[in-house]
């Protein structure tokens, strides 16, 4: 029996972190109820993810006709409304096991930052990071370089949080700063003029079908290849500011001032020549990293970069929500999926034009779990997806009657304003690793539906 490929993340009950998940779009607020007191989730499981049989297992997948006894009454439960699909996939032999309306595209909300994870880990790589650069572009006349880091920071070094089972060290401004005083210190540069290049990206920065609310509520910020905070205007503000490369440039100039250099002017975009003269740089954490902690959080502004990096690197242009949408695409065909049904506007799910069926999210997943796509560098997509009843945006769900699957079931959420899905893989209790998708977009009640998948995905345990 082979371990999933990645990292085993064991969770301890003392030691558990609930993350809110602040990227998938909540539902219309119901009017305020009185204050209850407040049901701590139940313990998380020790061990979050056993190790599973993917290929050469010799354990029988269930029947369709099991499958279909146990599923399909739990498929149609008033809990999901009248637009519900599922499809199960047994990634051994890619044989669907079960499925209901599972080629019907429904919006996938934030199941969909599973197929920009695949995307992103296939063209970038697991192991690359990105880098932030100040290049000197003449005499005094220095630029800072945006690299399409979603992590950097203005937050002190150490202090950025990371998901439990996730640690690693982000980028910040004043630790560029910093470094970039000390250089042109020490070649007796003391004023400089400031301009910011954000040319890596190109186009619209927001995706068509996204409501004007989504950037003024803050869920999520106009892309840029140049931004801090994921284009928040402060350090855990939940607003954001309408040109993120500006304000990155705005804050740093403030920061190289703090350091002892003088900046003339105020920031302007520009774009640096090729082969400037690099004055200092940082460095974001790897691309497994951060599309572990993408999917773990359901962050919105990691998606689109990531998607708009994966459109730079396989068109050779500046990334856009078009060559990002591309790049998917072809990460399908490579990975054997079918894209027909598939109609993409961006990276996250946010777009209300988005489309995708449950069986291409569950071949995606699938797919990805074949230990053979390891070459791909592919499988954070399975570790970085949260665990239920221990981690990210499943972390306070699987309770009740749908408890059995806590510690057996990674999944990635998705919630849109009547729209919940959920996209992942099973351990049977039989030791069977299956992937599936359920998705439903008439949902009245986003709680009751919530669960309702949960349940669903609970019942593959067996």
């Amino acid at each position: 029996m082979s371990a999933l490929p990645g990292r085993v993340l064991v969770a301890a009950a003392t030691a558990l972190v609930v993350l809110a998940a602040v990227s998938d779009v909540p539902a219309v607020a119901a009017p305020s109820a009185p204050a209850v007191a407040v049901v701590a989730p139940p313990v998380p499981p020790l061990l979050v993810l056993p190790a599973t049989t993917v290929t050469g297992s010799t354990v029988v997948a269930p029947t369709a006709a099991a499958l279909a006894a146990t599923l399909t009454p739990l498929l149609r439960s008033p809990a999901l409304g009248s637009d519900a699909s599922l499809s199960v996939v047994d990634p051994a032999n890619g044989a669907v096991l079960y499925e209901s309306f599972g080629g019907r595209p429904q919006p996938p909300a934030s199941t969909l930052k599973v197929l920009t994870a695949a995307t992103a880990l296939r063209l970038l790589g697991p192991n690359t990071r990105l880098s932030t650069r100040v290049v000197m572009v003449g005499p005094g006349q220095i630029v800072l370089v945006g690299g399409g880091d979603p992590s950097l920071t203005r937050r002190p070094a150490g202090t950025a949080s990371s998901p439990p089972g996730q640690r690693f060290a982000v980028a910040n401004l004043d630790g560029l700063a910093a470094r970039t005083a000390a250089a042109l210190s020490a070649s007796r540069t003391t004023t400089v003029s400031l301009d910011f290049d954000d040319s890596l990206f190109a186009g619209p920065r927001t995706a068509q079908g996204w409501p004007a609310s989504y950037v003024a509520t803050g869920v999520v910020s106009p892309v840029d290849a140049l931004s801090a905070d994921g284009g928040r205007t402060a350090a855990g503000a939940m607003t954001r500011s309408v040109d993120p490369g500006l304000a990155a440039a705005t804050y740093f100039a403030r920061r190289l001032t703090a350091a002892g250099i003088k900046v003339m002017g105020t920031p302007a975009r520009t774009t640096s020549p090729a082969g400037a003269t690099t004055v200092a740089a940082v460095s974001s954490p790897t691309i497994a990293d951060l599309v572990e902690k993408m999917l773990t959080v359901s962050d919105n502004d990691f998606a689109e970069t990531l998607a708009h990096l994966s459109g730079a690197k396989e068109s050779g242009f500046p990334g856009t929500f078009a060559n990002g949408v591309t790049a998917v695409f072809n990460t399908l065909t490579v990975l054997g999926v079918s894209p027909v049904g598939v109609t993409l506007r961006d990276g996250s799910g946010l777009s209300l034009q988005d489309a995708v069926p449950a069986s291409t999210l569950a071949a995606t997943i699938a797919a990805v779990a074949v230990p053979g796509q390891r070459t791909l560098g592919v499988w954070p997509v399975l570790t970085g997806v949260p665990v239920a009843g221990a981690t990210g945006t499943l972390a306070d769900r699987f309770t009740g009657n749908a408890a059995v699957g806590r510690g057996v079931v990674r999944a990635k959420t998705g919630t849109l304003t009547g729209v919940v899905t959920l996209a992942g893989t099973v351990r049977t209790a039989q030791g069977q690793l299956l992937a599936f998708a359920v998705m439903a977009d008439r949902v009245i009640a986003k709680n009751a539906a919530e669960h309702q998948v949960d349940r669903i995905a609970a019942a593959l345990v067996g």
